[in-house]
């Protein structure tokens, strides 16, 4: 059964291709709910619950929300930073970053969930998949409005340096746009994640739809 039950979130992700990050102060007034129903809508088969600023309390109460509504619209559903949370609120998988729990306890943890990881080097990147994660993700590409002081930016460039290196999924990230998407997918991302260029959308659900036939008018990978 737990097999099962890994396979078919893997299944999930590989299929994915836009990925909607939360951010609820970055989405005009609506909430992360809202903004959910709406990349749903828009055809997004994976979505990132990221709420720095809640209480874990407030987070778990959210992520109950997002899990019924992920569960019923069959979309993979990700909780960044807390491994408790992913597990209580039956989440699909949790994304760390370099300070969060190791990803090699996670995996002991919770050998059935999606394991995601920040990476910002080739190192990085090979260590992640060495301790057990399911996809890395490579960034920050550009300047990005959800990480204040980055002063080290990778550029698109190095997803052409890092992908062939990986044979497990990766996405990418960091202040990627209408006028960038084309240079990270040139470079061969196929699984981009997105803050602010989905949630501060006018219309979400078309946004999302844009992105996603972009994406797909790149050939996928084998």
């Amino acid at each position: 059964m737990k097999t099962t039950i890994k396979a078919a979130r893997t299944a999930l992700l590989l299929d994915a291709d836009i990925y909607p990050v939360t951010c609820e102060k970055l989405s005009n007034g609506r909430t992360d709910l809202e903004v959910l129903d709406a990349v749903i809508e828009g055809g997004a088969r994976m979505i990132q619950l990221r709420e720095k600023d809640l209480s874990k309390r407030g987070l778990y109460h959210l992520a109950l929300k997002f899990r019924e509504v992920t569960a019923r619209a069959r979309v993979l559903f990700i909780i960044n930073d807390h491994l408790d949370i992913a597990l209580a609120a039956e989440a699909d998988g949790v994304h760390l970053g370099q300070d969060d729990l190791p990803l090699a306890a996670a995996r002991r943890l919770a050998p059935d969930l999606i394991l995601g990881a920040s990476t910002h080097s080739l190192e990085e990147a090979l260590r992640a998949k060495h301790d057990g994660a399911d996809y890395v993700n490579i960034g920050p590409i550009f300047p990005t409005k959800t990480k204040a002081g980055v002063d080290r930016l990778l550029g698109p460039e190095a997803i052409a340096a890092i992908s062939p290196h990986l044979d497990i999924p990766f996405t990418v990230m960091g202040g990627i746009n209408a006028s960038n998407i084309d240079r990270v997918l040139e470079n061969g991302a196929r699984r981009i994640a997105m803050v602010s260029a989905i949630t501060m959308a006018p219309d979400i659900a078309e946004t999302v739809r844009a992105f996603r036939k972009k994406i797909r008018s790149y050939s996928r990978p084998s």
